[in-house]
Formats: C-alpha cells, sequence, structure tokens
C-alpha cells in the first residue's frame, strides 16, 4: 500500500478511484443513476462540475469489478481506475484545473495573480494598518498576518491571538484586502472562521492529518504548505485529506525544503510549480520569503516564481523590518515591495498571465 493512502485495504479489497467522465449532454437523471451505481459498489462520491462536463470521482475501498458496467451506462463518456496514492487531488480528477473564487471576484487559479503580502506577525494596531494601506496601493489583494505563531523557540515572539485575527479583518475590510492566516491547531478552526477568508496550513502542519481532517470539514478555503522535508507526493496526500472531506478550495504553496545548503533558509523549489500543475488540478502558490529567508533573494525567486508558472505569491512585507518580532531578515521594505509589483507586472504577460 502507498505510505500514503487514505484507506486501510482490507482482505481481498484495494483502495481506488474511479473517475466517471459524462458526456457533455448527460442527463441529471443519468448522472445520479451513475452517483447510485458507485455507491451501490462501495465507493464515496465526489462530483466536480465544469463548465461543459461533470467528473465523478468515486473513491473507496472497494473489490474488483468490471468497469464496463459504468462504461455502458447512459450518459457515460468514459471510465478511468486511478491508482495514484492521491485520488482527488490529481489532474484527472479536474482536467480544466480548480479556480478558487471569493465573494470580491477575487480567483486563484485563473488568469490573474494574486499577491498576498503582510508581515510574518501582527505586532500591533499601527503595524498592521500602515503596512496593509502600503501594500493595498501597491497592488497586493490579500493580507497575510500571523495571529499565532509557530516558533521555534519557546522564548519568541507567539503572536497575539484573537486581537490580531481582529485587527486583520479591520484592515482588511479598510483597504479592501482579503485575509489569510495560520492555523495550528483544530481548537482554532471555529475562532478563527469570522476573520479569515483563507485558512493558512504551515509546513509543520503539513502532515498533522486530524486538523486536516477537520478542515476538510469547513467550507472556507485553505493555502497548504509544503513541508521542509515533504516529497510532491506527500504534499498531494496531504490536500487528499482536505479533499476528501469535502473541501475542494484548496491551493498548494511551495515555501522551500531542507537540503544540505545552508546560504539561505531553505532551498526553494521552483520546479515544484511546473510539476503540481501537471500532476495536479489545484492552483500552486509561491513563497520566497520563507524559501529563501534572505530580503535580497526574495525578488529573484519571486520573478522567477511567476515565470514558472505560479497562480499567486505569498510576500512578507515590514515598515520596519529591522525592528520585527519575527522573520524581519526576509521581509521586504514597502518601497522594495512596490517595486517588485512592477516588475511582476512586467513579466506576467510573458507567460499570458497577468498582475490581478
Amino acid at each position: 500500500m502507498p505510505r500514503c493512502s487514505l484507506q486501510r485495504a482490507t482482505a481481498g479489497k484495494t483502495s481506488a478511484l474511479m473517475i466517471v467522465a459524462m458526456q457533455d449532454s448527460a442527463s441529471e437523471d443519468q448522472i445520479q443513476q451513475v452517483i447510485d451505481r458507485l455507491v451501490h459498489f462501495g465507493f464515496e462520491v465526489h462530483r466536480s462540475t465544469g463548465a461543459r462536463q461533470t467528473v465523478l470521482g468515486g473513491v473507496g475501498v472497494t473489490s474488483d469489478f468490471d468497469t464496463r458496467e459504468l462504461e455502458m451506462m447512459p450518459g457515460v463518456q468514459e471510465v478511468h481506475r486511478i491508482t495514484s496514492p492521491y485520488k482527488l487531488a490529481g489532474r484527472s480528477f479536474r482536467p480544466e484545473g480548480t479556480v478558487v473564487k471569493f465573494a470580491n471576484g477575487i480567483e486563484i487559479g485563473g488568469k490573474k495573480i494574486v499577491v498576498m503580502a503582510g508581515p510574518c506577525s501582527v505586532e500591533s494596531r499601527e503595524q498592521l494598518f500602515t503596512i496593509g494601506e502600503l501594500i493595498a496601493k501597491a497592488g497586493a489583494r490579500v493580507l497575510r498576518g500571523g495571529a499565532f505563531k509557530p516558533r521555534s523557540s519557546p522564548y519568541s515572539f507567539q503572536g497575539l491571538g484573537v486581537d490580531a485575527l481582529k485587527l486583520l479583518r479591520e484592515a482588511g475590510d479598510r483597504f479592501n484586502l482579503l485575509v489569510i492566516s495560520e492555523v495550528m491547531e483544530i481548537s482554532q478552526i471555529e475562532l478563527m472562521l469570522p476573520y479569515v477568508d483563507i485558512f493558512q496550513v504551515g509546513a509543520r502542519n503539513m502532515q498533522n492529518f486530524n486538523l486536516l481532517r477537520e478542515l476538510g470539514k469547513v467550507r472556507k478555503p485553505v493555502l497548504l504548505k509544503r513541508g521542509v522535508a515533504a516529497t510532491l507526493e506527500e504534499l498531494l496526500c496531504s490536500a487528499e485529506y482536505l479533499l476528501a472531506g469535502g473541501n475542494y478550495e484548496i491551493i498548494l504553496c511551495e515555501r522551500g525544503i531542507r537540503t544540505f545548503e545552508t546560504y539561505t533558509r531553505n532551498t526553494m523549489d521552483i520546479s515544484a510549480i511546473p510539476i503540481i500543475h501537471k500532476l495536479s488540478h489545484l492552483p500552486m502558490t509561491a513563497d520566497p520569503s520563507h524559501g529563501t529567508g534572505r530580503r535580497d533573494k526574495v525578488a529573484p525567486m519571486a520573478r522567477a516564481a511567476v515565470a514558472a508558472g505560479a497562480d499567486a505569491m505569498l510576500i512578507e512585507v515590514h515598515h520596519q523590518p529591522d525592528k520585527a518580532l519575527s522573520d524581519g531578515a526576509q521581509s521586504l521594505y514597502p518601497e522594495q515591495f512596490a517595486q517588485l509589483m512592477d516588475e511582476l507586472r512586467m513579466i506576467a504577460p510573458a507567460v499570458r498571465r497577468e498582475i490581478a
């Protein structure tokens, strides 16, 4: 069995996914008949409805059966048995790709690249509102900021908690920005729901499967960061936990991995962006701030990430980084961020994209 399989095989049975692509002209009754047949076979059914076609994904532990039983049903175009350990996260489940949409019109995964920016952690009202206004003027569409900070040292600044969430929401509303902040444990999910537009799962929690299961029940987008030593398959398997729970609004993020190189904080794996786009339908974000840990390397890696096909960027910005309570060395000054935004606007058209 794959090491990241969500299901445990029982005697004579295997973990499987059946992808059933319906014809463009398939009626709702025909689709429902196929759903009923998949349920009869023991599958849990996930439905993906695109602009022209409905795709059904049946996930479960079930005995082998003849796929022709589905292929012969009215309205069915084709049937595929998927053996990869990440079944719903695979490109075949949603070939046209996933676009995460928000009420204010922002889309992640479409033609426009969305830039998320802000301080590593919320330190004060003055700090957050100063930065929020500056990044909004430069063109950012999402305000990032940590309310609960997972720190390597227990003596480091741990965040302002609920007070920070309230400030993030207030600043987001003031400057017409969406809000993203990191959730660290299950008990924080309900607390954060009124304040954030996107839940961020950090690298340390990429394989916190209990947390992922609970976030899978939430109908709010989740940005899932790659772990510091995680393979891309492991990242997609972690996304599978969220998708299996019914939350399809998942955004993946490359934030650098740990290698033998010590010059940068992490090694930014730019190749992960096009690879994920080939393997998965989920949008891909790049975080060059954590990916390098050095202010002077953030802009070059951001430019490279856009050229490689990133759907969004996550960048740390601070108006006084030398006084920041966390990650000041990798935070851009506002004027550096504004210059980077201008550069990204020039690069994006070369890869048939634009900055939101």
